[in-house]
């Protein structure tokens, strides 16, 4: 993270409120105020300035953690490789996980990460998560669990616009076929 990020002075607070956030999350739903507590112990807080790169798209290097946004906006996005333009693929706030994907594997960052806003974060570290699973197994697995639960989600989501993309795909390629078809024949007339 850059260096505009520093650890927040009400740590307090935060910790609560992570809490509570854990607790509400789709993907984490039945997880305990103990578990969550653990998993939020866990984490260190951090206060990020708008405009902010938490992490880049394909960067390998020093991304084995993860974060629960507390508080403010992040904008994710991709840069589409035939133009270089960012295309934002969402806006997440508040509960919101960033970063999954990293604390899992430890690979390349697949989505470049931006405050929007002056950000507050639980990060949680690949070897917070380690010591978690040994020192309090219970929460660690309902976090993993959530985890994965929300990594199926996006998968699925993915999956999804896969099969729209493919149908627009091949109705645009059957559009395509009908009009050279159509120019071949005009062609074909011009030439008698």
């Amino acid at each position: 993270m850059d260096e505009a990020a520093h650890r927040s002075p009400d740590t307090s607070d935060l910790r609560a409120h992570a809490v509570e956030l854990l607790i509400e999350a789709g993907s984490m739903a039945g997880m305990s105020p103990d578990e969550a507590g653990r998993v939020v112990e866990a984490m260190r807080p951090v206060h990020v300035l708008p405009e902010t790169l938490l992490f880049e798209e394909g960067d390998a290097v020093d991304n084995d953690y993860m974060a629960l946004l507390l508080e403010g906006h992040v904008r994710v996005a991709t840069h589409t490789p035939e133009q270089g333009e960012e295309m934002v693929i969402s806006v997440l706030g508040p509960g919101s996980l960033i970063g999954e994907m990293g604390v899992i594997d430890g690979g390349a960052r697949s989505a470049s990460c931006t405050a929007i806003t002056e950000v507050k974060l639980g990060v949680l570290s690949r070897d917070a998560l380690l010591a978690l699973i040994a020192e309090h197994p219970a929460a660690a697995a309902r976090l993993t669990l959530g985890l994965a639960r929300g990594l199926a989600q996006r998968l699925r989501e993915g999956n999804r616009r896969l099969r729209t993309l493919s149908k627009v795909t091949k109705a645009l390629q059957l559009e395509l076929d009908a009009a050279h078809a159509v120019n071949r024949r005009l062609l074909d007339s011009q030439d008698l």
